[in-house]
């Protein structure tokens, strides 16, 4: 006898997956949430600059600088909600609410995130089409590492330190963005952006003598990038990369791994540890997704489709290992030029 399994064809999959995700009632929106989520949020970064203040020219101001440091981070991950429409249903109040949340409250252009973001999700880990693993500063496959030198090699040492600049990294592609005209509403944009960088920078010289001030800047935007970066290197990093000939349900899934944890770790990583439910899902509100992910593994389980999950520490672990990986036949190249160089004398 045929099973259920058998007879459903790889394309209907997602349709099967779909129809047990809306049964559940899983992609509804969660107002409520989300109003206690983005006025604590909101809350937490005013707070922050109120003791930004008062602390005033000290140096007890870096330990504010952390607190903000985190403040920007969960702002920044509620502007990813806003981005796929989790918390409204419509366009136009998510992308007032994500130029608010992006570039007026931290300094990155929501338009220029969003376009990069939305051609992630299309086409996660793929060489050609995901920006997120094209090559840069750092590589993810051995055919881009070709040809390249020391930090390389080495790039799995870099990679904690090179997210201390992830932070500035978004702001200069931002106005380069905005530059290159490639963002829509790029006059509201810049207005924005341009306010936050006045008021962040004049805020920080005008309260802080010299040193301070530069001293609040490297760990606050060391710190947010390090923090930010956290909440997207377990997701993909190290995962397989398709070769475009998978359907739907199979392309995200294969790309991407959940990490277990409790309520904190939901938290602390804004509900992206439930990584493989929000690429099949990219609309469902961020507490859902805890719920849907027995039905997703189940399924998965169900049709034969790896489904990958791990811990917290275990996911940085698999990335930079990847990481290593990429330069091995670099640094073999490096050893062979270094043994052969003695006998060409």
């Amino acid at each position: 006898m045929t099973t259920t399994a058998e007879t459903r064809t790889a394309g209907s999959d997602f349709a099967e997956l779909n129809r047990r995700i809306n049964a559940a009632g899983l992609l509804r929106r969660r107002p409520g949430h989300y109003t206690v989520r983005i006025g604590l949020t909101a809350l937490a970064l005013i707070g922050g600059w109120a003791a930004f203040f008062l602390v005033g020219a000290s140096w007890w101001t870096l330990v504010v600088a952390v607190f903000l440091a985190v403040a920007f981070a969960q702002v920044a991950l509620v502007a990813h909600d806003l981005a796929h429409r989790q918390v409204f249903r419509t366009n136009r109040p998510s992308a007032r609410a994500g130029l608010i949340a992006g570039n007026l409250a931290i300094g990155m252009s929501y338009g220029y995130w969003m376009d990069k973001h939305t051609k992630h999700h299309a086409n996660p880990n793929h060489d050609d089409l995901d920006p997120d693993v094209g090559p840069d500063v750092l590589v993810w496959s051995r055919e881009q590492a070709r040809g390249r030198g020391f930090l390389t090699r080495h790039q799995a040492w870099f990679f904690f330190p090179l997210l201390t600049l992830l932070g500035v990294d978004l702001k200069r592609d931002s106005v380069r963005a905005l530059l290159a005209g490639t963002v829509k509403r790029r006059g509201l944009e810049s207005v924005l952006l341009a306010a936050h960088f006045a008021g962040y920078l004049g805020a920080v010289f005008l309260v802080l003598t010299p040193l301070q001030a530069i001293a609040f800047l490297v760990v606050h935007q060391a710190l947010y990038g390090v923090y930010l970066g956290l909440t997207f290197a377990p997701n993909h990093k190290g995962m397989p990369h398709p070769d475009g000939t998978e359907d739907y349900l199979r392309k995200q899934v294969l790309t991407s791994r959940d990490v277990r944890g409790g309520r904190f770790v939901d938290v602390a990583l804004g509900g992206l540890n439930y990584q493989i439910e929000h690429h099949l899902f990219p609309a469902m509100p961020t507490p859902n997704l805890r719920r849907a992910q027995p039905i997703v593994r189940d399924f998965c389980a169900e049709i034969g489709v790896p489904y990958e999950e791990t811990g917290l520490v275990e996911s940085y672990r698999q990335a930079l290992g990847h990481l290593h990986d990429v330069g091995a036949e670099l640094r073999a190249e490096r050893r062979t030029r270094g043994q052969t160089r003695p006998e060409a004398r």
